[in-house]
């Protein structure tokens, strides 16, 4: 298997390489933004540019990245864009820029929204030239830049300015392309059609001549476009060389139709206009297909698009067709031609007369066509419409081979794609592993087409949505399991042995020898499939390793996804493996088949069940593992090997790869993936059309919703009715009672509920009362009901004054239907989904919420504040492994609710044990739930209603308070209880303390019932499922544990009437959708009436490591953000609370009208300056150390030494004016960078208690969601802006700080990028040196703002700042010194304190002693260290730096602190880097790079 060579990487121009360039001088004079005095247009420039930079270059995407990044597009070239000045290097240089922003992924119309008006003179001037004859003037290659140009604007169908455009293409008029016969046939299909086209007719006479035939060019263009990809497609020869041009240009062309395809709106018409060209066919007898290299690609496309064109949908109606519809399709096709067969061709009686089953394979069919002559064949086409007739005298023009593949490509039998989904392996072979087109490697630049599905705005069918994310998902596993494999096996060092066996030189932690494997149970099949049920074998290895990994080989759980690998090395024993050469060639790779573990075996063979038992024991080093192997794969591969000969592949393997459990979840998802496509999938009949991404976007917003709810008890969530009055401004409100005293919340507010239907047309006069009545709100305040006289019976309360637009989140929350809260950073998101929850819980006390998170901190924040509302605990349950991290002492796991429930069934019966001895009963009522029962219903409740019996109100009389105290009838229970319990203050006040006391009772009772299931069922894990089914209200998962665990659930029939999303712009689109179906249909349809998804789509999106999957294929949308971009209604939170509003700003400009709350004007800690530093925040100039800017010891780890220099020293300079370190962190935008700066700290600060470590030294996209009040930031880069470009990372950046920010960076670079304009002016409007106030110590009374009374310094570079530090510090110490000095010379009576100092001082003395080593440039890195050295220091744990007195301090180390050498300084080792980095998110991979 031939690897092909590593593509390159695209370097990014250096800053100095931009401004030496013919365009950045010519941007310079015409239209970079910073210049003041710009030349007027000249047309002369973009010919100039277009010839010169771009057509010379061949399009290098380095000249265009330059282009575009100057804002040629938004400054010079639309701007100025008119008919007049319109030409081919203008049209061209427009595409250019256009297609490098979608490769960028960067907004790309936002210009010509600006400027609509040219748009479709230049619109249609594109369709013209992308028709021109290619040897004219237009080459081919710009026709595949026209073609991708078009390929964008079909894939933003959301663009008004676009849609408009696009629209006259693909509407029905278009059928004007099909030949008569064929248009005849299909108006006869659906009568309605007909009515449409005379209508159509009808217009066009109407037309002027001119604009008729506009409107047919336009009608026609898709037709002549195919005719012309088939012109070009023809001229590819067999054998002799082809220019790649008309290579790129078919690929171009076929995903152009493969996304017309797969668009319903574009699809619906145009899929006929392509089967009646015939383009399939033609492809697939095209000699490009044949040719292996440069067809490869071609042909997979090719195949993406038969799949579509033959998409089991209805194109007019767009519903999805079943199985019986497809198959009825397939019969009415062969039936019309046996008809036609028996009428017109005698030869064909015996194909006529023959039954379908008989006839529809492609063999079958072959053997009736094949005898026939081309004249024949073309007649038999032309019946069934597919060709124009032939004239009786004249020959076919067509080839006979064209014809037979025609009549038989259209008739034969098609696999249903639900077949061949379920016979397809969901491991990954290495035929997939190593294919580019199908799994790119990092390097992909966004250059090529790629034959990957793509998830764009709307998706055909249910099924369609599916497929396309299962792809997907498993193409991005397959890139994770490629890394791991080529990880795992080159440590393991395969040589080629002298006998020829395979050698291992090396070792692995991950993989491990196969001593021996047996397949040891092949299952027969089910009926109807022709693959066995399953498939087991037998894996032994020898675990001669140390403990701890052999604790993990044997900690392998049932379910654990493994690799059995082949390797067959060519290599001598001792050849060094390179990283940068093909990996299969070096280590001899020859298969790869996926396994799942079902356990290890013990000494007697048996599985060792996983369990709370321990497990025993085993000797030896031998472990056997039983495994399950992919039946599907099992039975390709024995085929292969009866078939064809080929060797069986269960017998060659020689290593067995494990990987990370956190990471190897990919087959549980992809089963559950096929699962949902095999089940009658039922989504909410109000949600499926926008999940498609159709209809109304609005539909199901709760104010269409046909169920909407009028009265809502909204319980604790308004603190005042004046609270209440400010929620709801433009609304009148009426309180149902007139006393102030008495108008105090809870509140139940009745709404107008209007439908959303029909709105009935309204006379001129009750217009306004119509809007007045739907503009008043009816409150009633209500009392809770006493629940008893201890004080823990009291409920908790919500004690936030939430906004208005909070009110209008929850309100929507409760209400049914889909609710979507945009929450920007700070705007207590978190708070407003518990307050849904706790609301949905009180209003609907029978319905059960879920709660769905990306990540198990967002879960454990929530579940804290869960706790502190009135919820009741025993309904609250938590599943998936991320429990153990909740902060609380309480257990919400499944046994930890266990526990909880036989824990409190105990305490409850010592309850009933006390009531019954304070009653006086005799017996033994407290023994079990049942008996607690039978004596609550005989004993408490008889009592109960004699005492209501003896004070209730009597007609007659007056009521008598001392009676409520004298008769009631549990005075000894409630003993323990604040006394007096009746207050004799009035007789409805005592009545309702007594009825609370009983309510306390009977509360008991009812939990007891409750928990009687627990005595009935034994075991932990029945008791636990019925917890989950039954018991539980509120149970919170993380969609990866939905995912994984969807089978499970819904068998158990687990059941939810809400789901509510945290974090949902931050998770799969396919992990979003998963949960909405984790329970069966009842009757036919979802239970499902509420799904709340609360996110902010403008910070970061899921993690993609792929760049092709995230660029190409779009993976990383989620849901949130499709919605948002389709159009569903938002409540956009707009009150952050957490940062300045000076530093809000830098941000909120993302954000709709996003302000600040009132606190943060006002409390203290906002108002402050910062100590010691002039500004709130500032932007740092760095600019190179040492002739250095970034480098990158490894590709992508990208590291800056200056930078991470000055930011350890502004730390440490914070740190000795008092600023406490876990006050501050510290954050890069690279992972190199990360470690790099924890190297410096590890030198620096290591343990010295002066200084102290920061709250955490990580990278910009793990810190997502979290906050700290002082951030320093590090940009890294001075070459090119990287993937900051993404303004989703610069807001998440600028939003972490809440009182100061401090950024370094490469000014000069990031102040042009037009994408990063609104923040960088901000922050480019204040000094770009650090002014700090060293005399002012920490914390500060100077307000922010002010001038200060100390004197302030600036400092302009980085050695400066280190010299600042190290000075500041010795005098810090000399000054604790002398002043320990003075306390030793106190009389004896206080020896005992100065024994103490004394130690202190010898400590301060050694780090003194050692300090002045760094007289120079004190705080820099010493270049001699080596990668390993300081790979070794980025590992060393605190204990280790503690260990001895003269360690400690800044000074522990001369050498470290010794000034630089000349040479570059060393950066911190990737490779221990490497072995850190594992998070997705930080790893920048390679597209992002060629930025």
């Amino acid at each position: 298997m031939a690897t092909p060579a590593q593509p390159k990487k695209i370097v990014a121009p250096t800053v100095s390489q931009i401004n030496a360039e013919f365009v950045t001088q010519l941007a310079c004079k015409y239209w970079a933004p910073h210049i003041k005095k710009k030349s007027p247009f000249d047309i002369k420039v973009i010919e100039d540019i277009y010839e010169k930079e771009i057509v010379k270059s061949r399009f290098a995407i380095r000249k265009i990245m330059l282009l575009e990044f100057s804002q040629y597009l938004e400054n010079y070239l639309w701007m100025n864009y008119s008919p007049e000045v319109s030409s081919k290097a203008y049209l061209m240089s427009i595409c250019c820029m256009v297609n490098e922003k979608f490769r960028e992924n960067v907004p790309a119309w936002e210009t010509f929204k600006k400027k609509p008006d040219h748009f479709p003179f230049f619109f249609k001037c594109i369709l013209k030239a992308a028709l021109a004859e290619t040897d004219g003037e237009f080459s081919l290659h710009e026709q595949t830049v026209l073609l991708l140009f078009l390929d964008h604007c079909f894939n933003s169908l959301e663009v008004d300015l676009i849609r408009s455009q696009v629209q006259q293409l693909i509407s029905l008029p278009m059928w004007m392309g099909l030949q008569p016969a064929r248009l005849e046939l299909e108006l006869k299909k659906t009568p309605k059609l007909r009515k449409f086209w005379n209508l159509i007719k009808k217009n066009d006479e109407k037309m002027d001549p001119e604009a008729r035939e506009q409107a047919y060019q336009e009608r026609r263009f898709l037709s002549q476009l195919i005719q012309k990809f088939i012109s070009v497609l023809k001229s590819v020869p067999l054998s002799e060389p082809v220019t790649m041009d008309k290579v790129h240009y078919c690929e171009r062309f076929i995903e152009l139709m493969i996304d017309l395809e797969a668009l319903l709106p574009t699809r619906r018409w145009f899929n006929t206009i392509l089967d009646d060209s015939h383009l399939l066919v033609h492809c697939y007898l095209s000699n490009l297909v044949h040719r292996e290299e440069d067809g490869h690609l071609f042909s997979q496309l090719l195949d993406m698009l038969k799949f579509y064109t033959g998409f089991e949908i209805n194109d007019q109606t767009g519903n999805a067709l079943t199985e019986n519809e497809m198959t009825t399709i397939h019969y009415d096709r062969i039936t019309s031609l046996q008809r036609a067969a028996f009428a017109h061709f005698p030869e064909l009686y015996d194909f006529a007369l023959s039954n379908v089953a008989e006839v529809d394979t492609r063999e079958s069919l072959i053997k009736f066509f094949g005898p026939l002559s081309s004249n024949t064949l073309h007649q038999v086409a032309s019946y069934l419409c597919l060709l124009p007739t032939l004239p009786k005298t004249e020959d076919t023009t067509f080839d006979k081979e064209f014809l037979l593949e025609l009549l038989v490509s259209r008739h034969e039998r098609r696999i249903s794609q639900i077949q061949q989904l379920n016979q397809m392996p969901l491991y990954p072979t290495e035929k997939i592993i190593w294919d580019e087109n199908i799994v790119p490697t990092e390097y992909y630049s966004g250059e090529g087409c790629l034959a990957l599905p793509k998830l764009n705005l709307q998706f055909l069918t249910l099924h369609d949505y599916l497929l396309r994310n299962f792809n997907l998902f498993r193409l991005e596993s397959t890139y994770e399991i490629r890394q791991d494999i080529e990880d795992s096996v080159s440590r393991m060092k395969p040589w080629q042995s002298e006998y020829g066996g395979v050698v291992f030189g090396g070792w692995a932690r991950m993989a491990q020898p196969i001593v021996a494997f047996t397949v040891v149970e092949v299952a027969k099949p089910n009926i109807g499939e022709n693959w066995p049920t399953r498939v087991r074998a037998d894996v032994t290895i020898n675990l001669n390793v140390r403990d701890h990994i052999k604790d993990e080989w044997e900690g392998l759980r049932k379910h654990d996804v493994c690799f059995l690998i082949t390797v067959r090395p060519t290599k001598p024993y001792g050849t060094k493996f390179d990283r940068r050469r093909p990996f299969i060639e070096q280590v001899g790779l020859v298969y790869v088949r996926g396994c799942e573990i079902q356990g290890m075996l013990d000494d007697k063979g048996r599985v060792i069940e996983d369990g709370p038992e321990p497990r025993p024991n085993l000797r030896g080093e031998s472990r056997t593992f039983r495994v399950f192997l992919d039946p599907n794969q099992y039975q390709q591969d024995m085929t292969n090997t009866i078939q064809n000969g080929a060797e069986d592949v269960y017998e060659t393997f020689n290593i067995i790869m494990r990987r990370k459990p956190k990471e190897n979840n990919f087959k549980a998802v992809l089963e559950t993936i096929r699962n949902l496509m095999n089940t009658d999938c039922v989504v909410p009949d109000w949600l499926h059309d926008i999940i498609l991404g159709y209809g109304d976007p609005s539909s199901a917003h709760y104010s269409k919703m046909p169920n909407q709810i009028s009265t809502l008890d909204f319980n604790d969530t308004f603190l005042s009715i004046e609270h209440l009055k400010t929620s709801f401004p433009g609304h009148n409100v009426k309180v149902t009672v007139d006393d102030p005293a008495l108008q105090i919340p809870p509140f139940r507010i009745t709404f107008p509920v209007r439908s959303g239907k029909g709105k009935k047309r309204k006379d001129a006069d009750g217009e306004d009362e119509d809007t007045e009545e739907a503009k008043t709100l009816i409150v009633e305040p209500h009392v809770i009901p006493n629940r008893g006289p201890y004080p823990y019976n009291q409920p908790k309360r919500n004690t936030i004054q939430f906004t208005h637009t909070q009110i209008e989140a929850i309100r929507a929350g409760m209400q049914p239907g889909l609710t979507m809260v945009v929450g920007p950073p700070g705007t207590g998101k978190t708070d407003v989904a518990v307050q849904i929850i706790s609301n949905i819980y009180h209003n609907f006390p029978e319905q059960r919420t879920l709660i769905v998170t990306h990540s198990n901190q967002a879960l454990n924040q929530l579940f804290e504040k869960i706790m502190a509302l009135d919820i009741d605990e025993r309904h609250l349950l938590r599943l998936g492994h991320g429990e153990e991290e909740l902060e609380t002492e309480k257990d919400f796991s499944r046994y930890g609710r266990v526990n909880y429930v036989l824990a409190r069934r105990i305490e409850l019966l010592e309850e009933v044990k006390r009531l019954q001895k304070s009653l006086g009963v005799p017996g033994d009522a407290s023994y079990t739930c049942e008996t607690a029962g039978y004596f609550f219903l005989y004993q408490v409740m008889s009592r109960w209603e004699e005492y209501i019996s003896k004070v209730k109100n009597k007609s007659n009389t007056l009521p008598d308070v001392t009676e409520v105290s004298t008769f009631f009838p549990f005075h000894e229970y409630f003993a323990n209880a604040p006394q007096p319990i009746f207050k004799g203050r009035s007789y409805e006040e005592d009545m309702e303390i007594a009825e609370g006391c009983f309510r306390h009772i009977k509360k008991i009772f009812t939990q007891l019932e409750e928990f009687r299931a627990s005595e009935l069922l034994r075991s932990g894990l029945d008791r636990s499922k019925y917890l989950l089914v039954k018991e539980a209200k509120i149970i919170a998962m993380t969609c990866t544990h939905a995912a994984l665990k969807r089978h499970d659930l819904v068998k158990l029939g687990f059941k939810y009437d809400n789901i509510l999303m945290e974090e949902a712009a931050q998770i799969l689109e396919i992990e979003t959708f998963i949960p909405l179906l984790l329970q069966n249909p009842q009757d036919g349809f979802s239970r499902l009436k509420r799904w709340i998804m609360i996110g902010d789509h403008h910070q970061l999106p899921p993690v993609i490591k792929n760049m092709a999957f995230q660029k190409y294929s779009n993976m990383e949308q989620s849901l949130f953000t499709r919605f948002v971009r389709v159009g569903v209604p938002t409540v956009d939170l707009d009150a952050q609370g957490r940062a300045r509003a000076s530093l809000c700003n830098l941000y909120n400009w993302r954000y709709k009208n996003l302000g600040n709350l009132p606190h943060v004007q006002l409390l203290p800690e906002f108002s402050t300056a910062n100590a010691g530093l002039l500004y709130d925040f500032q932007l740092i100039n760095v600019e190179d150390f040492q002739g250095v800017g970034e480098s990158e010891p490894n590709p992508y780890f990208y590291q800056n030494l200056g930078e991470a220099e000055y930011v350890v020293a502004l730390f440490m300079y914070m740190c000795l004016l008092g600023y406490p370190a876990d006050k501050i962190s510290i954050l890069t935008t690279y992972n190199g960078q990360k470690h790099l700066i924890r190297d410096i700290i590890n030198r620096r600060c290591g343990s010295n208690p002066l200084i102290g470590r920061p709250n955490k030294v990580t990278t910009v996209d793990r810190f997502q969601g979290q906050q700290n009040d002082y951030i320093l930031l590090s940009l890294v880069r001075t070459r090119a802006v990287g993937h900051l470009r993404d303004v989703r990372r610069l807001v998440v950046a600028m939003s972490r700080a809440r009182l100061g920010l401090y950024i370094f960076a490469r000014v000069s670079l990031f102040q042009n990028c037009f994408e990063l304009t609104p923040a960088f002016s901000q922050l480019t409007a204040r000094p770009l040196h650090l002014h700090i106030i060293p005399t002012e110590p920490f914390p500060t009374s100077r307000k922010n703002g002010e001038r200060p009374s100390h004197e302030v310094q600036i400092i302009k570079n980085m050695p400066q700042m280190a010299n600042f530090v190290y000075n500041m510090y010795m005098h810090l110490i000399q000054t604790t010194h002398h002043y320990h000095q003075t306390l030793l010379q106190l009389p004896p009576a206080m020896v005992e304190e100065g024994e103490e100092i004394q130690s202190q001082e010898t400590e301060l003395e050694t780090e003194e002693e050692a300090m002045p080593v760094q007289a120079d440039v004190p705080s820099l890195t010493d270049a001699g260290s080596s990668q390993e050295a300081s790979a070794s220091q980025t590992e060393t744990t605190p204990s280790q730096t503690e260990t001895t007195p003269d360690q400690t301090g800044a000074g522990s180390n001369p050498e470290t602190l010794s000034p630089p050498s000349e040479s570059t300084a060393t950066m911190v080792g990737p490779e221990a880097a490497a072995a850190e980095a594992d998070t997705p998110q930080d790893t920048t991979s390679a597209a992002e790079e060629t930025k």
